[in-house]
């Protein structure tokens, strides 16, 4: 199979050519490539329509609008089981951040109290992923509500008090 059969080999054939007649009129008009690679600038010139790095842009708005502590803590939040492990994480789960403060739900009382005896230990590895200071306190909530068991209730009284009077 020759080059002319084959579209791929003749485009970059083609490519080619193009490519040494724009050399050719460059060196004619005196307008050579440069042999050493251009020199970056100082600090960054652009200009507010340039595009920049979608990483970048984001960090500056969020620098711009005051949101980087949000944004830093939401990421916690969502990485809750790689920052306190999986057992810990399978029964709590970070509900809040506010004043340095973390509100963090248990679904036992158990789990609770396992993590009021790790509130010094969180803090202190919420502040290695958030900043140093920035929580200082975790306050934990047990469940809302006692499991119920059975399914008949009695409304209404409420012990002995309505039969002895």
């Amino acid at each position: 199979m020759s080059a002319d059969d084959n579209p791929t080999a003749r485009g970059a054939a083609m490519a080619r050519e193009k490519l040494a007649q724009a050399k050719a009129d460059a060196a004619r008009r005196g307008q050579l490539p440069r042999r050493e690679p251009r020199r970056k600038a100082a600090g960054p010139r652009r200009e507010s329509g340039d595009p920049q790095l979608f990483g970048r842009a984001i960090m500056d708005l969020l620098a711009d609008r005051g949101w980087e502590q949000s944004a830093a803590v939401g990421g916690v939040f969502g990485r809750w089981a790689d920052i306190v492990g999986s057992d810990l994480a399978a029964h709590t789960k970070p509900e809040a951040f506010e004043d340095g403060e973390v509100i963090v739900a248990a679904d036992s009382t158990a789990w609770a109290t396992q993590v009021r005896l790790l509130a010094r230990t969180l803090v202190r590895r919420l502040n290695e992923e958030l900043g140093d200071g920035t929580v200082t306190k975790v306050k934990v909530r047990g469940p809302q509500h006692a499991p119920r068991t059975g399914g008949l209730r009695v409304t209404g009284s409420k012990g002995p008090g309505d039969t002895y009077g």
